[in-house]
């Protein structure tokens, strides 16, 4: 991806025109044009200078015009403002994903947003991810509007869905408690962002569903792996082959969800939860999710022996030290992950 920098943008002229743009620095830039490799070389072609956008500068994109009227090599594959926002709250980083009035569907460059705020969270000293939707929805999966040209490369395809793949790794791959806070609508890659967090806390008024299958596709995001794991295989053949909607009770009695509560209480038992998890043993945590994650594939005698290993280094941990500590001294321990 890459952004061009402009200022005084005239919409109505040719956005990919050299003459159009003014070769600006890119922090006195009013406008930042979010464009794919296509057109950055056209524009290159043509005398125009393509730069970097700066880390953490709001991007947005004018160019309806191009995305009504023009191929593909044309398309603007980053038409969004700061999709994810986060907010640290004390020990606790919250990710939003914010596109309300889209029901927060993904925008093509969202997924490395996603990706990227997910592994900025693991190298932090943040302990506890929620993951979040803004307003009364959590995620309605990929944005699959007006501004998405379709392909018949598979090649394309394929480059494409390595975004999401992406974003999915980076969350799976967390070493330390992620929760998804999930009220309305969380479907399809939506769904599957949600369930591929550590804990679920829904609302009374959430509807799950993998979706794909009513567009055509097949699960992406991790779900053909994450889905039959909490609810069991025959019942993710039937999500998964129906793509129905999934209530908030159904949910939760099938194990998609860890526990529901009224959508005027989602933010704050979420917060109870994180807390909660923050203030427990970082590397013991770690060990506990590596072991889950590996189970369906380990044999007993290997669980055992991971167990064995994992134990042997806690034992000899300041972490475990700091639990006995604090057992005799009657007092909540202070963990520091050492």
């Amino acid at each position: 991806m890459c952004v061009f920098a402009a200022s005084g943008l005239d919409l109505d002229r040719d956005p990919l025109s050299v003459e159009n743009y003014q070769e600006v620095d890119l922090v006195a830039a009013d406008t930042y044009v979010a464009i794919n490799h296509d057109a950055a070389a056209s524009l290159e072609e043509r005398g125009g200078d393509v730069l970097p956008g700066p880390a953490g500068r709001e991007v947005i994109c004018g160019n309806e015009h191009i995305m009504r009227n023009r191929c593909d090599t044309y398309l603007c594959s980053f038409c969004f403002v700061a999709f994810v926002k986060t907010e640290d709250r004390q020990s606790v980083r919250w990710l939003i994903l914010s596109a309300p009035e889209r029901m927060n569907a993904v925008p093509t460059g969202g997924w490395d947003e996603i990706a990227h705020a997910v592994d900025s969270f693991a190298a932090s000293e943040q302990r506890v991810l929620v993951i979040a939707g803004d307003g009364e929805n959590f995620c309605a999966g990929a944005d699959l509007g007006g501004d998405r040209v379709r392909s018949t490369s598979a090649a394309d395809n394929a480059a494409r869905m390595r975004l999401p793949s992406r974003a999915a790794l980076a969350l799976h791959r967390v070493l330390k408690p992620t929760i998804a806070a999930v009220d309305g609508v969380a479907v399809g890659a939506g769904m599957n962002l949600a369930i591929g967090c550590d804990l679920v806390v829904a609302t009374t008024r959430v509807r799950f569903s993998e979706i794909f299958v009513k567009r055509g596709l097949t699960l992406d995001f991790g779900g053909t792996w994450l889905l039959p794991r909490l609810v069991g295989l025959a019942k993710a053949r039937e999500l998964a082959l129906t793509g129905r909607m999934v209530q908030a009770d159904e949910a939760e009695a099938i194990g998609l969800v860890t526990r529901v509560v009224e959508p005027d209480e989602l933010e704050d038992t979420a917060t109870e939860l994180a807390e909660e998890l923050a203030a427990g043993a970082p590397l013991a945590q770690r060990f506990v999710k590596e072991a889950l994650d590996r189970s369906s594939t380990m044999t007993f005698e290997q669980a055992l022996a991971f167990e064995e290993q994992s134990q042997a280094l806690l034992l000899g941990s300041e972490d475990s030290a700091e639990a006995a500590r604090a057992f005799f001294e009657d007092r909540p321990p202070e963990f520091e992950g050492r």
